[in-house]
């Protein structure tokens, strides 16, 4: 799929009277360093407590349901406040939106760390959702500023892998720190965290964004813009399969602790180890697709990814009703699921946001949009099903369906 032409960003070549785009402002490695910082902060957020979350019971005398509810608010944060940063970002800037949103995310940080009741837990997680969700638009947008193409393939195939490997790897740090020094220190590394890309915010990345638009942001314009990227199949079909298939991701994170932990019996390290197969398989995953994208089209692994995806949800789908569930009913099929992501991320990634140069950032929001809002809606759909395990056996393989019918009609359509 090649973009339509951006006048905006050509420059004339002395003496051939061609346009040719300038040279990007930062390096291919170095917009993939960028990226992948920001958009980890999200999912790490999300992932790093889970294996506290029993824990936190217990220390603030409540509910499991009352602190499944910190996560549910994380996410429903997350996932709107990305319609609204994105196109901000469009309107005046990556960077002074981008250090705005952080600044809001370590306030949420400071207040989870010091929180003195659940209710005040559950502003925190809040309104940490709401500043995290400039991690992952503002990433992508960047790119989109700066590159399209096989460069933004592999690129987004960077910053594919530490979107997921967020919630991958999270989970084993925070079982770690829960089991070494304390849920408090979880949310210390949250701070840090926010406080470090505020400083690369500030000092190391440079603004992309050459052509802000202050109509962006405006309630008319910015409707009609989403309005006019859901009409458009070649931004709908990545974006339900991402959302589906990505999401499906985020919904499980939510279920692995109770379903490793409650019902497998696992003690919150052991969880965190066990999760070590979803990141390594996720990571390998990676690695395979930076090797194919040197001799195939990031587009031509898409079908085949998206195959090997749907053989992880069948996994889970039959084995958890057919087997008892233990380590590996769960966790071979959950690795099957995260190394199939990685061959189709970036190729999708890409194709969302080429056509859209000029709303870039309202395109990169509402596809994590669609990303962050299949999680919520699937964790929203598991936490209605007494058992978990059912839940596990259930909401991925249906996901996972909605990002195969995606593919399948929305393509048939375009063709």
């Amino acid at each position: 799929m090649q973009p339509p032409a951006d006048e905006t960003d050509g420059r004339a070549v002395p003496g051939a009277g061609a346009i040719m785009p300038p040279a990007p402002l930062i390096s291919e490695r170095a917009t993939a360093v960028f990226g992948a910082a920001l958009v980890a902060l999200g999912p790490v957020s999300m992932a790093l407590y889970t294996p506290a979350m029993p824990t936190l019971v217990t220390a603030f005398g409540t509910s499991i349901s009352t602190i499944k509810l910190t996560l549910t608010l994380y996410f429903a944060g997350f996932a709107f406040a990305q319609l609204l940063c994105g196109p901000l970002s469009d309107a005046y800037g990556r960077r002074p939106i981008g250090i705005a949103f952080m600044l809001l995310y370590l306030a949420g940080s400071v207040t989870a760390l010091f929180a003195p009741t659940v209710e005040a837990l559950l502003v925190a997680r809040l309104i940490q959702g709401i500043g995290a969700a400039a991690g992952v638009a503002l990433s992508r947008a960047i790119v989109r500023d700066l590159f399209t193409g096989q460069q933004s393939a592999r690129i987004m195939n960077t910053i594919g892998i530490f979107l997921a490997l967020g919630p991958a790897i999270s989970p084993t740090l925070g079982g770690l720190i829960l089991v070494t020094v304390g849920w408090h220190a979880i949310f210390l590394v949250m701070v840090l965290y926010g406080a470090a890309l505020i400083v690369m915010l500030v000092f190391a990345l440079p603004e992309t964004n050459r052509t802000p638009r202050r109509e962006a942001a405006h309630p008319w314009p910015l409707l009609s813009t989403y309005a006019a990227l859901l009409a458009d199949r070649r931004f709908l079909r990545p974006g339900l399969m991402l959302g589906g298939s990505v999401g499906g991701l985020y919904a499980i994170a939510t279920m692995l602790p109770f379903v490793m932990i409650d019902e497998i019996g696992l003690s919150p390290a052991e969880f965190g180890l066990a999760m070590l197969i979803q990141s390594g398989s996720f990571v390998t995953g990676g690695i395979v697709t930076k090797l194919l994208l040197r001799r195939f089209d990031a587009g031509a692994l898409v079908a085949p990814g998206l195959a090997i995806t749907a053989l992880g949800a069948a996994g889970l789908a039959i084995g958890l009703r057919l087997l008892p569930a233990d380590v590996v009913t769960v966790m071979v099929p959950v690795g099957v699921f995260a190394f199939s992501l990685a061959l189709f991320i970036p190729a999708l990634s890409t194709d969302a946001l080429a056509p859209f140069p000029h709303a870039a950032g309202a395109a990169a929001a509402l596809m994590g949009f669609f990303q962050m809002g299949g999680g919520l809606a699937g964790s929203a759909a598991a936490a209605l099903m007494t058992d978990p395990v059912a839940g596990m056996a259930t909401v991925l393989p249906a996901m996972v369906a909605t990002a195969v019918v995606a593919h399948l009609v929305l393509r048939r359509r375009r063709g």
